[in-house]
C-alpha cells in the first residue's frame, strides 16, 4: 500500500486497482455497465423513433431537448456536491433515474411518449456527471489527471461496445423487436447500481474546505476561455443520431447499425488511456486542436461520401476524435479549478456541452431535412476548423516565454 494521498482536504490510504485509484475504477465499472445499457438503447433509438413516425428534425429535437433541459441540473448538482462535499449520493440518485427509466421505452408508443422518457433520463444523467467528474479529479494522482480521465472514457466506450452488440444479437435473431432491446438493457443498468453502493467510497472534505455561495468571479479567465471554445465547437456537434441515420441512407442495413457504431466506440476504447497520458506530457490543448480537426475531417466526410466502406472509416476516425476530445476537455477544465470547486466548475462545463446541444441539434435537424442532408455535416466541419483555431491561439497566449530580461532578473 502505498503512501496517503489528498482529496478535497481529507487524507485517506491510496489503494489502487490495475495501477488506478479505487475510486476511479468503479467509477469506470459504474459507466461501463451503465454504458452498456444506454447505448444498446442510444444504437437503435433513431430507428425506433422513424419507426413511431418522427422526422429528423423531431429526431434531433428531441435529442437537443432532452440533453439541454436536463443540463442545468448539472450546474446545481455540480454546486452542491462541492456544498456538501459529498458525491456519491448524487450519482447514486442519477443512475438510479437511468436504472428505472430504460426499460419503460419499450412500451413508448409516439414520439412524444419517447421525449419524456428521454428527458428524465438525461435529468438522471445531469445529477451524477458533475459529482462524478469531480470525484475522478479529486481521487486522481497528481500527473495523472488526463490518463485518470482517459480511463474513464474507457470504461464508459467499453460499454458503448458491449452495448451496441447486444443490441446487434438482439436484432439479427429478432428483427425489429426494439422492445426486447430495452428490457434487457435495464439488467447492466441496475448492475451499475449495485457497484456503486457497495465499492465507491465517499472522500469527504473538511467543512472549511466546503464552497458554500456560488460567485462567477470565482472562476479564472482561462476557464471561461475555455467554455467559450467548447461552446463554439459543441455548435457544430449535433446528435450522433443524425450519423446514425446518414449511415442508414447510405446503405448500411438497420441490423448492421450497431455494428457500425461499435466501431466508433471501439476505436475510442483502444486510443482513449493513451491519449489521456500523452496530453500529461505533451498538453491538453495539442491534442484537443488534433481532435477536432480530426472532427472536421469526419464531418465532411459525411457530407461528402455516398460509400458504406467509407463510412465504416469516418466511424473509426470518429473513435480516434473522441479519445482526443472528451476526457481531454475534462482534465483541461479540472486543472482551472481549485480543489473545493471541481463538482461546480465541471457542471459548468458540462451543462454548456448539454445547453449548446439544443440549438446544435435544431440547426442541423433543419439543415438535413429542408435544405440539404449533407449541410449539417459541412457546417460542424467548419466550426471545429474555427475551434482548433482558437485553441491554437489559447495555447500560444498561456505558453509564452517570457523576455530574456525577465528571466535574468528572475
Amino acid at each position: 500500500m502505498r503512501g496517503p494521498i489528498e482529496s478535497g482536504g481529507n487524507e485517506f490510504p491510496e489503494k489502487t486497482i490495475l495501477g488506478f485509484n479505487r475510486n476511479i475504477f468503479f467509477t469506470g465499472l459504474t459507466s461501463f455497465l451503465t454504458d452498456t445499457s444506454s447505448k444498446m438503447v442510444y444504437s437503435v433509438m433513431p430507428m425506433f423513433l422513424l419507426s413511431l413516425g418522427a422526422s429528423k428534425t423531431t429526431l434531433s429535437v428531441i435529442e437537443g431537448l432532452a440533453e439541454s433541459t436536463a443540463a442545468l441540473v448539472k450546474t446545481i448538482s455540480g454546486f452542491r456536491s462541492d456544498k456538501t462535499g459529498r458525491n456519491k449520493p448524487l450519482m447514486f440518485a442519477g443512475y438510479a433515474l437511468t436504472a428505472i427509466v430504460t426499460p419503460l421505452y419499450a412500451w413508448a408508443a409516439s414520439p412524444i411518449q419517447v421525449l419524456y422518457l428521454r428527458f428524465v433520463e438525461r435529468f438522471g444523467k445531469g445529477i451524477r456527471t458533475a459529482p462524478r467528474d469531480a470525484l475522478i479529479a479529486g481521487s486522481a494522482k497528481k500527473g495523472s489527471l488526463g490518463r485518470s480521465f482517459g480511463f474513464h472514457k474507457t470504461m464508459d466506450n467499453a460499454g458503448a461496445i458491449v452495448g451496441p452488440l447486444l443490441a446487434f444479437l438482439i436484432l439479427r435473431n429478432f428483427p425489429s423487436d426494439f422492445k426486447m432491446i430495452f428490457l434487457v438493457s435495464a439488467i447492466p443498468a441496475l448492475l451499475g447500481l449495485v457497484t456503486i453502493l457497495v465499492f465507491i467510497k465517499e472522500a469527504r472534505k473538511t467543512k472549511d474546505s466546503l464552497y458554500m455561495k456560488f460567485r462567477f468571479r470565482d472562476f479564472s479567465k482561462k476557464y471561461y476561455l475555455i467554455l467559450g471554445i467548447v461552446f463554439l465547437f459543441t455548435l457544430g456537434n449535433s446528435t450522433d443520431a443524425l450519423l446514425i441515420v446518414k449511415s442508414n441512407e447510405v446503405g448500411v442495413k438497420l441490423a448492421y447499425i450497431p455494428l457500425v457504431y461499435l466501431v466508433f466506440n471501439t476505436v475510442s476504447v483502444f486510443f482513449s488511456i493513451p491519449m489521456g497520458a500523452l496530453s500529461d506530457r505533451i498538453g491538453r490543448e495539442k491534442l484537443l486542436i488534433f481532435g477536432y480537426l480530426i472532427y472536421a475531417i469526419v464531418y465532411f466526410g459525411f457530407g461528402y461520401t455516398t460509400k458504406v466502406s467509407v463510412i465504416v472509416i469516418l466511424f473509426a476516425l470518429y473513435g480516434l476524435y473522441s479519445s482526443s476530445t472528451d476526457s481531454i476537455q475534462k482534465a483541461l477544465v479540472s486543472e482551472c479549478l481549485d480543489k473545493n470547486k471541481q463538482g461546480t466548475g465541471q457542471g459548468i462545463y458540462n451543462a454548456i456541452l448539454g445547453l449548446t446541444l439544443l440549438p446544435a441539434s435544431i440547426i442541423a435537424g433543419i439543415m438535413y431535412d429542408r435544405v440539404d442532408s449533407s449541410l449539417p455535416f459541412y457546417f460542424g466541419a467548419s466550426t471545429a476548423l474555427v475551434s482548433a483555431v482558437l485553441m491554437l491561439l489559447f495555447y500560444r497566449a498561456n505558453h509564452k516565454k517570457p523576455p530574456a530580461i525577465l528571466d535574468k532578473l528572475s
